[in-house]
């Protein structure tokens, strides 16, 4: 907003030069984002609080410890966060380019979803929350949208291209199979995102980390100069993307304050099925979908846990992991959760790093 308000006046004003710099704005909505969480957290918490009265149903099934040390503790943290990323967002990102639009639609449609998951669990006091198979049908509908809009502004080849990791000039042609296979990329980022939801600060760091990430993948990808130094797609318009990373970065920022162990409010659904389809989204933009399996790795990692556990109880009748995700199985061998939290935190930030080797070693 203040990008199309303001910069058409730099004529007149060279201060408002500023505003066409992506830097700037990406900080100004990182700012703007923890700022928004500073000043709404004690007042959402306490909201939920009075609302939700035992606040999120806690698994019988789950680690003891968490009867105990959890119960009482509002969900729907997520709220939050989307007024946070919206604020910054809608602040200081350029409202002409339709990528924007796109990745709000995403955010809001999987939050949404995740809100009626986590209302209906509160207001139950149960676990479940919307039937998963309606709950994957309407997260793939949202993401079908976002995979056909994101076509039908993509130059060819790119709208239906995949890009390689550490291979630079190749683009292979999916066809019409792009379209379930961006699909699944956003569905599945979400649901994995969710699946690492366990623990107190445990996947909003990751998300953070995998935001500042994708950030730098959108400054580059979108800016022709840098695409080309670095050897990759030159994707025109996703460097407004940055914008929205900063934004997730500083929403994220100002929800850990309130969620770090021991937390005062969970995530729930509504964040993180809105962060990972977001994530997912932005990979999809900026042809680096790969590139997301290993900057998220630890979230790839939480959801094989289950994928295995499941498929060998099935199969064998034994389990591999003592609890899945990956995280509980921890709980159970003894470690305190904060020693598992900062360690998963570490694991992320080493693939991240990897993740962004790509852009150079090709």
């Amino acid at each position: 907003m203040l990008y199309n308000l303001l910069f058409p006046l730099a004529d007149g004003a060279g201060f408002f030069n500023l505003f066409q710099y992506l830097t700037f704005r990406t900080g100004g909505a990182v700012l703007t984002g923890l700022l928004v969480s500073f000043l709404c957290g004690p007042a959402l918490i306490r909201a939920l609080k009075i609302r939700q009265g035992k606040g999120q149903p806690i698994r019988a099934d789950g680690p003891e410890g968490h009867l105990l040390t959890k119960q009482g503790t509002p969900t729907m943290g997520g709220v939050l966060i989307l007024l946070a990323l919206l604020a910054g967002t809608l602040l200081w990102a350029d409202l002409t380019n339709a990528y924007v639009w796109i990745l709000l639609f995403v955010t809001l449609g999987f939050g949404a979803i995740g809100f009626m998951d986590d209302y209906l669990k509160v207001r139950r006091q149960h676990s479940d929350g919307v039937p998963g198979r309606i709950k994957l049908v309407l997260e793939i509908a949202i993401a079908l949208g976002a995979t056909f809009w994101i076509v039908s502004i993509s130059a060819p080849p790119l709208e239906n291209g995949l890009t390689l990791p550490f291979v630079k000039s190749i683009i292979i042609d999916l066809g019409w199979f792009f379209i379930p296979f961006a699909t699944l990329v956003m569905v599945g980022a979400s649901n994995a995102v969710n699946l690492t939801d366990g623990l107190d600060g445990l996947a909003i760091v990751p998300i953070m980390i995998a935001a500042a990430c994708f950030g730098a993948i959108s400054y580059f990808v979108g800016n022709s100069v840098f695409s080309d130094y670095l050897q990759l797609q030159y994707v025109p318009g996703t460097g407004e993307l940055t914008v929205f990373c900063g934004a997730l970065v500083g929403a994220g920022l100002g929800f850990l304050w309130f969620n770090a162990p021991p937390a005062m409010v969970f995530m729930g659904d509504t964040g993180s099925l809105a962060a990972g389809g977001a994530l997912g989204a932005i990979a999809v933009m900026t042809k680096h979908e790969l590139v997301l399996a290993i900057v998220g790795g630890l979230f790839v990692l939480e959801t094989v846990s289950v994928i295995v556990q499941v498929a060998s109880f099935k199969m064998f009748g034994r389990r591999v992991f003592r609890m899945a995700p990956l995280h509980h199985h921890f709980e159970r061998k003894g470690l305190a959760e904060p020693t598992i939290v900062i360690r998963f935190w570490i694991v992320s930030v080493i693939l991240a790093l990897i993740g962004l080797a790509t852009l150079k070693l090709r």
